[in-house]
């Protein structure tokens, strides 16, 4: 039988955080032969993977042929924002059961994408089947070092200023590496109501009252829900005053809460005033997205200890938590 030319010309598109489309050229002369495909798939720091292990037993995704381009879904457990590198192989499936295959196409490389909004959106789903019952509290407040503040003083004209979100939480969220802001805390403790005197993060506690980051001119985004290997959720949401850059980041990646009906957070009007409640069974993270002026709150110093085990810089989640984990990667 007439051997099959090689596969050139690879093309991947429409890109997701768990699929992609692939489509390459081949001559006129296989196009009605071709009774298989052939792709090999690995992450692109895998350099030790065999391109050719398939020229013996296909071990990979082998396809019945269909026009291109192909969409590969759910084949693999593709992970998010993660680097692969794929080439293909076309065959023709004979009598005896036996392929006859074509050579090896180049190898392309691309990367996955964020999670989209509906994944999140499923991520936010199953973060409030624990979420809890709401508690009442009245201020924002934010730990660090005293170094930290004197440096905000000093030379940030006593502003404390975004900087970019670490890698931390789940792997394809939108906001690691992207979003700058000021992450605060808002979780109190269940027998007094008021915030915890631990902290993994410093000794020197900026507090600012709630109304000053949240209130109806402020947009709030459910950004991820993660685990650290602990029976503890963490939740992180943002803030974004409304027509700021931040909102505009978080308009089209991140799915929008109502400050006054949410499972998480929540900012509403009672008896003419403005009440703000947090989730009781998560530990919410909130990343406020503008500049934050030291002269709205107080700075004062713990009484505590610092449990270094709770911080979450740069955190990796427990991908085999079934109660934070979706399907689509982690």
């Amino acid at each position: 039988m007439e051997l099959l030319s090689t596969p050139h010309g690879i093309e991947v598109s429409n890109i997701t955080c768990d699929s992609f489309r692939i489509s390459w050229a081949m001559e006129n002369s296989d196009l009605e032969r071709v009774t298989h495909y052939f792709i090999d798939l690995n992450k692109k720091e895998n350099k030790n993977s065999n391109k050719f292990k398939h020229r013996d037993v296909p071990t990979k995704l082998v396809a019945k042929a269909v026009p291109l381009p192909m969409t590969v879904r759910g084949h693999w457990f593709l992970s998010p924002r993660t680097e692969y590198s794929v080439a293909v192989q076309t065959a023709v499936k004979q009598s005896d059961g036996e392929y006859l295959v074509s050579g090896w196409s180049e190898t392309v490389e691309f990367c996955t994408g964020d999670y989209a909004k509906e994944h999140l959106a499923q991520l936010q789903e199953k973060a409030e089947q624990i979420a809890g019952r709401m508690l009442r509290f009245s201020v924002f407040y934010r730990n660090h070092h005293k170094e930290y503040f004197q440096h905000a003083r000093t030379h940030c004209g006593n502003m404390l200023q975004p900087y970019l979100k670490d890698n931390s939480g789940s792997h394809g969220s939108p906001t690691s590496g992207m979003l700058h802001g000021v992450f605060f805390s808002c979780n109190t403790e269940f027998n007094t109501g008021q915030p915890p005197q631990d902290s993994p993060y410093g000794r020197w506690r900026f507090q600012i009252p709630a109304q000053r980051l949240f209130n109806p001119s402020t947009n709030l985004y459910f950004a991820d829900f993660y685990c650290m290997y602990t029976a503890y959720h963490y939740a992180i949401l943002v803030l974004a005053p409304k027509g700021s850059l931040g909102d505009r980041f978080c308009r089209d990646r991140l799915p929008l809460l109502d400050i006054a009906c949410n499972k998480f957070l929540t900012c509403s009007v009672e008896d003419g005033e403005l009440v703000f409640r947090h989730a009781q069974d998560l530990i919410l993270e909130i990343i406020y997205t503008e500049p934050v002026d030291l002269s709205l709150g107080t700075l004062g110093e713990i009484s505590g200890h610092q449990l270094m085990s709770l911080s979450t810089a740069d955190a990796k989640k427990d991908p085999s938590c079934k109660t934070c984990n979706i399907s689509v990667g982690r």
